[in-house]
């Protein structure tokens, strides 16, 4: 039996990890977990499976959750709460399931801890992944992959030498735009925007998907989970997102890791590592019905957010943390109607240029670029 902890319950992967969960209750139980705003479902999984522990957003949302649930679960909040339940004694695997930087931290007290960490933040790695990839070194502590990418690199990896790697490639689906060129832009919705062709997410990571955002946050997330230099991992467009990424060896062999696009499996590997269990809700692939696969080369001026990522992972220091601040700001200013979707790279770009990068940053250094780089791009939001 493995005892899990999860941050972000009630998002699109935390609710993924409670179905697999359900899948294997001889495998798997949930010890505590965190949620933010989502009280009404948030009260339905602390019933159903029965946590020593909860945390959500505020104080006032943790005042109702006392009167509605068994007094026995103990309720935190805010951010000592997230720190709470990724420390949970009871838990042998944190998943971390928030969306932005707030997960960095939890997941540091985690690895203190010794807990492996199913991680599917990216935020985390982005803004500190020298910190955090040196501390679970220290701890030997595992860090395993949820995202489909990574996770499928993760796999490819498995019995081979990492000295014998080439290079890694990253597929993406193209988005929610891939047809449209930068012309046909102007004026996109964000329904139109969340109306994702192939994958069912958050709409924080959806809005990355159109932009490309999100795959030049994986490419940063590779270059620290793998140890990989910049020049030596590529993305392509996949439209089908069957082929979920590839290793190519230094003889030339390329191994990829192929599957239906479903979360679950990504998140139940990461559960049940070193072992594979049966998926019972999964769709099998079928490349008979498929027939045909197609690739194409990622063009960097179509997606600007991608050509800034792999430049701010090459200067390292704190411009990443730069990149994920300004993008986030941007993405929750345009998932409000407060900007135009082209504004968001506009205001990254805006922020990245205005900032001078400090090499090897503390945790302290990290959190004021953070919260500086929110601020500066807040004032140019009217």
């Amino acid at each position: 039996m493995k005892y899990i902890s999860i941050l972000g319950a009630t998002g699109s992967i935390g609710t993924q990890t409670f179905e697999v969960v359900r899948a294997h209750p001889e495998q798997f139980k949930i010890t505590s977990f965190s949620f933010g705003m989502n009280i009404k479902l948030g009260v339905e999984l602390i019933k159903e499976f029965q946590p020593d522990h909860v945390s959500v957003a505020t104080k006032e949302l943790a005042e109702e959750l006392k009167r509605t649930i068994n007094p026995t679960c103990l309720v935190y909040y805010g951010e000592e709460g997230l720190l709470e339940i990724a420390t949970d004694p009871a838990s042998d695997i944190l998943v971390n399931a928030v969306m932005g930087s707030v997960g960095l931290e939890p997941t540091l007290a985690a690895i203190e801890e010794g807990k492996t960490i199913a991680i599917a933040n990216k935020e985390t790695l982005v803004t500190a992944g020298h910190i955090v990839m040196d501390r679970a070194r220290k701890k030997n502590v595992d860090i395993l992959p949820v995202d489909s990418e990574h996770s499928a690199i993760y796999q490819c990896l498995k019995g081979e030498e990492k000295r014998e790697m080439s290079r890694l490639i990253l597929t993406a689906s193209g988005g929610s735009f891939r047809d449209r060129s930068r012309a046909d832009l102007q004026g996109v919705t964000v329904e139109e925007a969340l109306n994702h062709p192939n994958w069912a997410m958050g709409s924080k990571i959806t809005i990355d998907s159109a932009t490309m955002m999100n795959k030049g946050l994986e490419v940063i997330e590779a270059h620290w989970l793998f140890d990989t230099k910049y020049e030596d991992i590529e993305v392509v467009l996949h439209r089908e997102s069957v082929i979920h990424s590839m290793v190519e060896f230094i003889d030339g062999s390329v191994i990829a890791h192929l599957g239906t696009p479903d979360m679950k499996v990504p998140i139940q590997y990461a559960l049940s590592h070193p072992s594979r269990l049966e998926l019972p809700s999964g769709k099998r692939l079928n490349l008979v019905d498929i027939g045909t696969l197609h690739f194409e080369k990622m063009d960097f001026e179509r997606f600007p957010c991608l050509k800034f990522a792999f430049a701010a992972g090459k200067a390292g220091g704190t411009t990443p943390t730069v990149l994920n601040a300004s993008n986030e700001t941007a993405v929750e200013a345009f998932l409000k109607g407060r900007i135009e979707f082209l504004e968001i790279e506009t205001l990254i770009d805006k922020a990245l240029n205005q900032h001078e990068s400090i090499k090897e940053p503390s945790l302290e250094e990290i959190r004021e670029v953070d919260n500086s780089s929110r601020r500066f791009v807040q004032s140019l939001i009217v």
